[in-house]
């Protein structure tokens, strides 16, 4: 009796070719964006530096809300900014050295030069709101600055810097048209619990 033979069928060899040429080169293709996409970001933004920066801006807050002259208050929150500048500092070159990314990196020269202009803005709106006697105004000028900064430096780290930014940026403008009275408020819902909030967030997510 003659055997009979099952030719396999033309769907049958399609499933068994090896994947078309073009898919594997979307996949390298893919691949290489992601790569790239990943080298062009400062990830050394730090979590737990934020942190140490909200708890310290939370003291700053209660040591202003004491000072009996505006001279004072506004002396207070200029040490608690440079305190902040070098935590921030320290805990970023730390975090970049854990992950052997040099600070100064693309990615990082990016995130400094999108960062400091809307800084130096600040410093000058300081000194010129501090001598026209508009001391009232400087904690939503410093939150709207600040935020600033960390949006556009963001734009060169991960997801969630903007996003913080924006919160700021938020924050400082209900702290420009709120009683002045409630400044020093802000000051610490900004730059403690923000700070606190968001330093959690990028440390878990991000490597500290």
């Amino acid at each position: 009796m003659a055997s009979i033979h099952q030719f396999p069928s033309r769907v049958e060899e399609e499933e068994e070719k090896p994947p078309a040429l073009h898919d594997r080169a979307m996949d390298n293709l893919r691949f290489i964006r992601e790569t790239m996409e990943r080298a062009s970001e400062f990830t050394a933004v730090p979590g737990w530096g934020g942190v140490l920066m909200g708890l310290t801006a939370l003291g700053a807050s209660v040591v202003a809300a004491q000072q009996p002259t505006k001279n004072l208050w506004l002396g207070t929150w200029m040490i608690e900014a440079l305190l902040a500048l070098i935590l921030g500092g320290w805990a970023m070159d730390r975090k970049a050295r854990r992950a052997e990314e040099p600070l100064l990196s693309g990615p990082g020269r990016k995130f400094a030069l999108s960062y400091s202009p809307p800084i130096l803005v600040g410093i000058l709106l300081t000194v010129v709101l501090y001598r026209a006697g508009l001391n009232a105004t400087l904690p939503g000028v410093w939150l709207l600055l600040y935020g600033t900064a960390v949006v556009t430096g963001g734009a060169f780290s991960v997801k969630i810097i903007p996003v913080m930014g924006v919160c700021f940026m938020l924050l400082g403008a209900m702290a420009l048209f709120a009683p002045a009275a409630l400044g020093n408020y802000f000051m610490a819902a900004g730059f403690g619990g923000l700070h606190i909030i968001f330093g959690i967030i990028i440390a878990r997510r991000h490597g500290g």
